[in-house]
């Protein structure tokens, strides 16, 4: 018993990150993460531009800020989750163009807007299916996918238009993508967005489906054997990277009111940069939507501060790359501390266990508490505290107690006798 103690006292530790310490209290599990990190980090860039950034504060640029991270807003979510089984989507970007180029088609040819809305989102899942289903049925890896999904989806874009693009749509609906709340600067669509969030947060962290993603994360094996469909969970979360990306092509039709095919290039790069800066590991098994909400908004507020203050926007690619890596770089050596601290911890209780064991038969010598009856078994020809009770009850000797004739030096009587 001791020994298998110790040996899985000394084996291979579960990555602190993988699961909160319900050893701490709650608001230490909250406040001391990573992704608390990057929301007091975006608090305190958002404070210093507003303070030291001329029109920073201004509503327009607030309107414009949150109108152009829309899109990438709305794809994060999705992303977060398929980031977190530990598959990715680079195809996202080539998504949205070709979603773009398809409306702007559909509606040039005489289908109604909203029909061809709705065809953009199916198309838009069956991408993702595609993307799906060569992951999990096939056996290919995702980046390799998805890769090659994303330059068929931009040839298929740019071949759909060509170099035309398509301008005339309806006012109605080119109107409702600037639409603000009541004069506040907040574009009327972030309530979209704020139901879309409101649905991932639940379906995530509230329910069994969001437990199998975080599972196959952590270990696709174990999630299976624990009963989750791994395959069709992937496939879900493609389908709905997919259906998202239809939708921001869609939002970035009506709110540009010019359909093109080369839309979204470059996006999947500043979704993902997001993703992994809001705190969700390339690994999977680790993240939260709020970090990579908070990541968003930390890319685009420091990109707009800085192109108030007149840098160029390679510059501003070289500052979020530096302060991309600097998150990951710090996130992994915090992650390594834990863990070091942790095997520490569980050589320290196995070498307590140990002794703990080694100590127990000098303990029994001096008096202390003896063991478990089943855990002391009488030698040969010894009597055992039972037999001498019952002997001694019934005030004849016991037949366990009495000598043996081989123990005495005689012979055991011939059969029969």
């Amino acid at each position: 018993m001791t020994s298998a103690r110790s040996s899985a006292a000394v084996g291979p530790a579960v990555p602190p990150s993988a699961y909160p310490d319900y050893g701490r209290p709650l608001w230490r599990r909250v406040l001391f993460t990573r992704e608390m990190a990057i929301v007091v980090l975006l608090g305190l860039v958002v404070l210093i531009s507003c303070l030291g950034v001329e029109h920073f504060a201004d509503k327009m640029t607030m309107y414009n800020l949150l109108r152009d991270m829309m899109a990438t807003l709305m794809i994060a979510l999705p992303m977060c989750l398929v980031m977190i089984t530990g598959d990715i989507d680079v195809s996202v970007g080539s998504m949205v163009g070709l979603t773009c180029s398809l409306l702007g088609l559909l509606y040039s040819h005489g289908v109604p807007f909203g029909l061809a809305m709705v065809l953009v989102l199916v198309v838009g899942a069956a991408s993702g299916f595609m993307n799906g289903w060569l992951v999990t049925r096939v056996g290919l890896p995702s980046l390799a996918v998805t890769i090659g999904s994303m330059a068929l989806f931009r040839g298929i874009a740019v071949g759909l238009l060509g170099t035309t693009s398509v301008t005339q749509f309806p006012k109605a609906w080119t109107d409702l993508a600037k639409f603000e709340i009541a004069g506040t600067g907040v574009p009327v669509l972030i309530l979209v967005f704020l139901a879309m969030l409101a649905g991932f947060v639940y379906l995530l962290h509230f329910t069994a489906f969001g437990r199998g993603v975080y599972a196959i994360g952590l270990n696709e094996e174990a999630a299976t054997f624990s009963g989750v469909d791994t395959a069709r969970t992937r496939i879900i979360l493609f389908v709905l990277a997919g259906a998202v990306s239809g939708l921001g092509g869609i939002y970035w039709t009506l709110l540009r009111g010019t359909a093109r095919g080369d839309v979204g290039d470059g996006l999947e790069l500043q979704v993902i940069a997001a993703v992994v800066l809001g705190g969700v590991s390339v690994f999977g098994g680790v993240g939260a939507l709020y970090g990579v909400v908070a990541g968003v908004l930390l890319i685009g507020v420091l990109s707009s501060a800085l192109r108030l203050m007149g840098v160029t926007a390679e510059v501003i690619k070289i500052i979020t790359g530096v302060l991309l890596i600097g998150s990951v770089v710090l996130a992994s050596a915090l992650s390594w501390a834990r863990e070091r601290r942790a095997r520490a911890a569980a050589a320290d209780q196995a070498e307590t266990t140990l002794e703990g064991s080694s100590d127990q038969r000098p303990a029994l010598a001096s008096g202390g508490q003896p063991p478990p009856p089943g855990d002391l078994v009488p030698p040969p020809g010894a009597s055992s505290p039972l037999a001498q009770e019952l002997s001694s009850s019934a005030g004849e000797p016991s037949p366990l107690t009495q000598e043996s004739p081989s123990s005495a030096g005689g012979r055991f009587p011939p059969d029969g006798d």
